[in-house]
């Protein structure tokens, strides 16, 4: 009987180096999985009525989306795992985050006046699918072009400045229409003038709205919480907003 381990075709030549790479490629790979993950709890705190813990969780999957993209640059995704699209992976978890349930809690909380839940929470919908499939979702700088379908963030701007069902509709479909139009959104880990202070400016922002969301309850509204930490909350607000403005109606930045 032959000895089994002599018949064995020699190892590809670096495959013992390139192991550890493969590994750090699929696990960022399961890192971004772990947003649909977090996207069922929310989901489970929205039927239970939370909607404060509802955002928490909103808010853990956006700090998974925030850095799994500087973390797939970083061990090269597409190299070392090249048989498996992270970017599809992003865009599925995203949407489930970013739109579909932020259109339940527009639904399940009431956020908009009555009789306006379903065709609100369906145009959030619709139109994000042409952010997702939009082959120019990017500028050539950086910056989204259009809404980026962010409504996990408009959804926390509602609940934060405890705006009314009017305001909230008729921002829905300001923002939903500017899915069309080609004003330019900040990226902050990826837009390369002003990328030092757009990222203190998020993780200020992030502070600032886990903080907010943490104190706030069903009788104290965040301004009456934490009236400092909710004017600084604006005020940064009001940066970002400045920023996109302003790009939008520049020149290109050079990258």
């Amino acid at each position: 009987m032959s000895d089994a381990r002599t018949e064995q075709k020699p190892s590809r030549p670096g495959a013992e180096r390139l192991r550890p790479r493969v590994f750090a490629a699929w696990a960022v790979h399961a890192f971004t999985a772990s947003g649909a993950v977090v996207g069922l709890l929310a989901i489970s705190a929205l039927i239970a009525g939370d909607l404060r813990l509802v955002l928490l969780w909103l808010g853990a999957a956006l700090l998974i989306d925030g850095f799994d993209g500087p973390m797939a640059r970083k061990v090269r995704v597409t190299e070392f795992a090249p048989r498996f699209d992270g970017a599809i992976l992003d865009h599925i978890i995203d949407y489930l985050n970013y739109t579909v349930i932020p259109a339940l809690i527009v639904y399940r909380f009431g956020m908009v006046p009555p009789g306006f839940e379903i065709p609100a929470a369906a145009y959030i919908m619709t139109t994000s699918l042409y952010c997702f499939g939009n082959k120019d979702m990017k500028t050539t700088d950086n910056y989204f072009s259009g809404f980026p379908a962010v409504w996990n963030l408009v959804i926390l701007y509602f609940y934060l400045t405890t705006s009314g069902p009017w305001v909230n509709l008729t921002a829905i479909a300001v923002l939903g229409a500017l899915t069309f139009v080609p004003l330019k959104f900040i990226h902050p880990f990826r837009v390369r003038a002003l990328r030092s202070l757009n990222l203190l400016m998020t993780g200020a922002w992030g502070a600032l709205t886990f903080t907010l969301v943490l104190a706030s309850g069903p009788s104290l509204t965040p301004a009456k919480a934490m009236p400092v930490a909710y004017g600084a909350f604006l005020l940064v607000s009001v940066y970002f907003l400045g920023v996109c403005l302003w790009r939008s109606f520049r020149r290109p930045e050079r990258v």
